[in-house]
């Protein structure tokens, strides 16, 4: 049985788009329904600006692809590794002033980038 893998371009391209779509959701959507998720309009857009850099760093990486990917791959996982902790850090601080729907969004973001991390050093790995 042969092991699947994606391929390093393929999981740089998905990287991208998950930072823009999670830049969108976070400068545009969660910030105009401030007071429905809970965390403060200032942090919504400090988080979409770092997403923001995150897809482009990841999409200059899918269309411009070199011999040492490998090591930006690394770069990638640990950046999201940090965000993820960002992120579980303001949510502790902000607990008390976070709804429902904020808590389960930033719950299920850092999931998800978790196991995108994973998957960018396992691939990174091989």
């Amino acid at each position: 049985m042969s092991k699947m893998t994606l391929p390093p371009k393929r999981l740089f391209l998905i990287d991208s788009l998950g930072g823009l779509l999670s830049a969108f959701l976070l400068g545009v959507v969660l910030a105009r329904f401030e007071n429905m998720v809970g965390m403060p309009q200032n942090v919504l857009y400090l988080l979409s600006f770092i997403a923001c850099v995150y897809a482009v760093f990841s999409f200059i990486n899918h269309w411009q692809m070199k011999g040492n990917w490998r090591l930006y791959m690394k770069v990638l996982a640990s950046a999201n590794g940090l965000y993820c902790c960002l992120t579980i850090a303001l949510v502790i601080y902000y607990r008390q002033q976070l709804t429902t729907l904020g808590l389960t969004y930033f719950l299920l973001e850092v999931v998800i980038i978790i196991l995108l991390a994973y998957l960018e050093l396992k691939i990174a790995s091989l």
